[in-house]
This record gives structure tokens, C-alpha cells and sequence, in this order.
């Protein structure tokens, strides 16, 4: 089928062009970060306001970027959460409306299968992980791992308990007085500071169970600018490093952890903080002495897009291109579940 994807799920408005599923033939993104950078993160009002201002702009483009029209596309594929509800509605009602115009299928999604299934695209010099793999979702709002029996069979190994790791980015970036967003500051700084340099807490480290904490640490970075100050130049880039470096720390224990408890030989790391480049370097290094295959999509489809709707488009609009338009009562979520969940992990392996 050509699907177009729509994702709207928080401040990127974005409009694709998939082809079975696999083949991108348009990925078209706005991006808020400017409108959001003077308050240091995101607020949810305006960044509903933009995407009703951006939406049909990035339609359009994605449509010029394929070559195709309308009436080309045999189904819609749109985020319908989790994700920020009023920005949801956007994607979601446009989507609805084309579908029922042109009287084709249209499916709601989620979020996190997207981040999930990104490395099933066709992507240059990246092959496809077969199944069953590990998959690693690190965003702003998510820390989860999950085990990727099959499209549409997911294991929930271990979430975040608090704060998501890339929220831990932001927070500690702001504390610093650094600019949004403050994971990619970080991440820059850091390029030239000691990750050694520091000694911040490594939060759960342990192998009982695979859940995340990242509040801790936080706190930990807070306690020490309270007495030492904001530093600046090299000092300041050795605090970003050594702050990093503990975040990564985490992640790549509890993900090879995970894969030795689970006989996975096959990582797949997702979501916007997979775009952080010590997470991709320490991770490949990692997974090259464990034995594992190591899969991360290129930056631009890390963070959120919507061609990595595109899998589970195909997926869940399979057979049902006869159907024409008849889910009218698909609804923005601001949460939703994925999977089933496991929680013996902790108590079966020590």
C-alpha cells in the first residue's frame, strides 16, 4: 500500500509518504524548537496552536517531496497517542478527514510501536533485525524496554520510575542555564568535557530488575551546584560529561542485562536520546564485545517523525484498503499501554 503517516503526538508536526511499508518516499517535519526554547520546554497550549498553523504546509510537502496526490494514497496511518492530547487532535482529525473524503482505511497508532519497529524501514547501510530483538525507547518521556516477539507482540521488561532519561537531559540542562533543548546541549558540551571527572550515582544499578530511576541523579547534579556553583568553559563541560556518562552508564547495563537474561542477541535503541552520539558510541562498543547486533536508526528518524509509522501503517491497514473510511471513533490518549508486562523479571533473576 502508499500510506501516508501522520505525527502529531507533541511538537514536531509531521506529514509521510511510506511505501509497503518499508520504503520512505516522503518525511516532511516542522519542528517547534524555536517557539518553545524561550520557556525552556515544551508548553502544551502552543504547541497545539502550531501545529493547526503548520499542518497543511507539511502535507503539502510531503506530497510534493513523493510526487503523488491524494487521491494516490490507499490509507492513513496517524499517532493517536500517548502524547500530548491537544496536539494529538490535530494529526488525528486530519487524518480522519482525508480518510472519510477519499473514503480510505485509516488506523490509529501508537507512539511507542513507532519507536519500536523505526529500524524496519529501509534504511541505507542499516540491515533489518529479525525477530524477536530487545528494543530500548529513551525520549523525554520514556525509559522502557521492551521484547519485540513480533509486529504487534511486545514484552514490557522494565520502565522508568520516575523522571525518562532525556527528561533527566532537560532538567539538568536547565539547572545549568543551558538552552533548549537541553539534551542536545549536553550532549555538545560534552564532546569536550571528562566524563571521568565527576562521580554522580549510577540510580538502580543493579541487576535485580531492569527499571530505570533517573530522579536521583538528578538530584545528585542539583546538591552539586548548590555548593559548587554554576561552572563555566572546560568545568562545565566536565560536569556535562560526567553527568552523561552515568545516564549512559544505566541504559547500556540494564540493555545488555536484559538481552543475557532473555538469550536476545539482537539490540534495537530508539527514540530522540538515541540520537545522543556517547550513548551510540559507548553502545556500540558495548554490544561488540557481548555478542550482540546492535541497531539504531540514523538521527533524523530517532526523533519523532512520522515515517516511522510506516511498519506498523502497512501492518495494522492490511486488507482493509476494500473497507474505504469506517473508524470514526479513533481518540487521542494522552497514555496508553503496549504489550503485556512482565514483572517477575525482578524476582526470577538476580
Amino acid at each position: 500500500m502508499l500510506v501516508m503517516t501522520i505525527e502529531s503526538s507533541c511538537d514536531e508536526t509531521s506529514v509521510a509518504l511510506v511505501q509497503h511499508g518499508r520504503r520512505i518516499l516522503a518525511n516532511a517535519v516542522a519542528s517547534q524548537i524555536p517557539v518553545h526554547r524561550r520557556y525552556g520546554g515544551v508548553v502544551p497550549e502552543l504547541a497545539s496552536r502550531n501545529h493547526i498553523r503548520d499542518i497543511h504546509t507539511v502535507l503539502d510537502e510531503a506530497l510534493d517531496q513523493a510526487g503523488v496526490e491524494l487521491r494516490d494514497i490507499e490509507g492513513y496511518g496517524v499517532t493517536s497517542g500517548p502524547g500530548l492530547v491537544g496536539s494529538l487532535l490535530v494529526g488525528l482529525e486530519t487524518a480522519k478527514g482525508l480518510a472519510y473524503s477519499f473514503d480510505r482505511p485509516c488506523v490509529g497508532l501508537n507512539h511507542l510501536e513507532a519507536h519500536l519497529t523505526t529500524v524496519l524501514l529501509d534504511l541505507d547501510d542499516l540491515k533489518t533485525p529479525e525477530f524477536p530483538y530487545l528494543g530500548l525507547i529513551v525520549s523525554g518521556g520514556h525509559t522502557d524496554l521492551y521484547i519485540v516477539h513480533q509486529l504487534g507482540d511486545y514484552e514490557l521488561l522494565g520502565r522508568t520510575r520516575d523522571d525518562a532519561a532525556g527528561e533527566a537531559f532537560d532538567k539538568v540542562a536547565k539547572m545549568l542555564g543551558l538552552p533548549y533543548p537541553g539534551g542536545v546541549a549536553i550532549d555538545r558540551l560534552s564532546r569536550k568535557g571528562n566524563p571521568d571527572r565527576h562521580e554522580f550515582p549510577r540510580p538502580m544499578w543493579t541487576r535485580s530488575n531492569l527499571d530505570f530511576s533517573f530522579s536521583g541523579l538528578k538530584t545528585a547534579v542539583a546538591l552539586h551546584l548548590d555548593k559548587k556553583g554554576i561552572p563555566e568553559d572546560q568545568a562545565l563541560a566536565d560536569l556535562c560529561a560526567s553527568f552523561q556518562e552515568a545516564v549512559v552508564d544505566v541504559l547500556i547495563m540494564k540493555s545488555l542485562t536484559a538481552c543475557r537474561q532473555n538469550d536476545l542477541t539482537r539490540l534495537v535503541v530508539s527514540g530522540g536520546v538515541a540520537c545522543n552520539h556517547r550513548l551510540r558510541h559507548r553502545a556500540r562498543r558495548a554490544c561488540d564485545d557481548d555478542g550482540v547486533e546492535l541497531f539504531i536508526a540514523p538521527p533524523r528518524l530517532c526523533t519523532d517523525n512520522a515515517a516511522m509509522l510506516g511498519p506498523i501503517a502497512e501492518w495494522q491497514l492490511q486488507g482493509r484498503a476494500e473497507q474505504g473510511f469506517t473508524n470514526f471513533d479513533i481518540s487521542a490518549r494522552a497514555s496508553m499501554t503496549l504489550g503485556r508486562t512482565r514483572r517477575s523479571t525482578s524476582s526470577n533473576h538476580r
